[in-house]
């Protein structure tokens, strides 16, 4: 789950991580007013609140120095749908925004800490080269990216702290400043159980201060039940329709490019099922676990949920039954067949527990639901399905 900018900075303020005064969020043009009653002498900068980054390249982030350029930039940024090279061509809405502070500027810096899987350790990398895109800086001047490796038994050490401090040429003062910083973050970033923690930029202001200017923090999802409260911050507005009704009915569920729909039982059996669609030339439209103790009703919704792509030509419902029981697979088809206009072909291959039931209750109802004996011929058939070859 990621939280905004400015819910990102609440987290860090309360830590003890120097960030901007606090600003003005504004959901209603009918909130202008009293920003402009708000707005410093020396002006703000109105940000688009979406999860994405590169909003600037969007135009989701203005300068502004009077009422009239408040009010032109709230006007023209909230309710847009905002395009950044994070956000791909359908954009992302923007139903608040931000104004804060202008701050003067005089270095900026890079400064993240994420779960490094292959080191199986928490890392932090940091950069001279901030407010640009860590994905340029990496393609363009890797030699400009610094990490370091947090140990889970020794946790975060002062050295570490000074040789990253150091790679950004900090000076003794701005050190001290940058060590406890990371020591808050790294508080912060275990307490919340992020999987990442962005800062860009970091910068160092005109009196030599170091602030945190922006903030992303992106939490996992999978240790939620024990933050009820940053769950409530969750703004489903940014996240995918699809990907959201999956969450209310427990399905794991991640949209792709391609028009064959896949649902199945187990994570594992799902990335086989879509390598298989893959080398037999097709290409899947998601990966879709219904997980092992499935039910009718959820194996309903998530047929639904893969019809609603309007890019899928064909459905592949591969079940191997441990668990999860093939018959009541069936039943859900069934059901969710009954309650959705099903216009694509539908190849099912159903192996294990109650298999034989479940592959005579399809069979029964004279829908054009194509059987399968085993994996490789159900990947066959549905890629031949969805050419209109089959």
């Amino acid at each position: 789950m990621n939280l905004h900018e400015y819910q990102s900075k609440e987290l860090f303020r309360a830590a003890g991580i120097p960030v901007p005064p606090a600003g003005k969020l504004v959901t209603d043009i009918a909130q202008l007013p009293d920003v402009e009653k708000w707005l410093p002498d020396a002006g703000a900068v109105v940000k688009a609140q979406v999860h994405a980054g590169g909003r600037g390249k969007g135009g989701g982030v203005k300068l502004v120095r009077s009422k009239e350029e408040l009010q032109d930039a709230v006007k023209s940024i909230l309710g847009m749908q905002l395009v950044t090279p994070q956000t791909g061509a359908e954009g992302l809405p923007v139903e608040r925004v931000y104004v804060e502070n202008l701050t003067d500027i005089d270095k900026e810096f890079y400064l993240g800490m994420l779960v490094d899987r292959a080191a199986k350790r928490v890392a932090i990398v940091v950069s001279p080269a901030g407010g640009m895109s860590i994905e340029e800086v990496a393609h363009e001047t890797p030699e400009l990216i610094f990490t370091g490796f947090i140990s889970p038994s020794a946790g975060l050490q002062p050295y570490l702290c000074r040789k990253l401090g150091f790679a950004l040429g900090l000076n003794k003062a701005q050190l001290k400043v940058f060590s406890k910083m990371l020591n808050d973050l790294y508080r912060v970033f275990k307490e919340t159980d992020s999987s990442l923690i962005e800062i860009n930029p970091l910068v160092v202001t005109g009196d030599g201060d170091l602030l945190a200017l922006d903030a992303k923090v992106n939490l996992d999802s999978n240790a939620l039940f024990r933050h009820k409260d940053l769950l409530e911050l969750r703004d489903v507005g940014q996240e995918d329709e699809r990907e959201v009704t999956a969450s209310e009915h427990s399905l794991n569920y991640i949209p792709l490019d391609g028009d064959i729909g896949c649902m199945v039982n187990g994570a594992g059996l799902a990335m086989a099922t879509m390598d298989l669609i893959k080398l037999r030339g097709g290409d899947p439209a998601n990966f879709l676990d219904v997980g092992g103790g499935a039910t009718a009703d959820r194996v309903a919704a998530a047929f639904k949920l893969i019809l609603s792509d309007g890019n899928v030509k064909a459905v592949l419902v591969n079940i191997f039954g441990g668990i999860v029981r093939c018959d009541l697979i069936a039943k859900g088809i069934l059901q969710a067949i009954e309650e959705v206009n099903v216009n694509v072909p539908v190849v099912v291959r159903l192996e294990g527990t109650k298999s034989a039931e479940g592959r005579a209750l399809l069979a029964d109802t004279g829908l054009a639901i194509t059987p399968a004996e085993n994996l490789s011929e159900a990947a066959t058939a549905v890629v031949a399905a969805a050419k209109g070859t089959s």
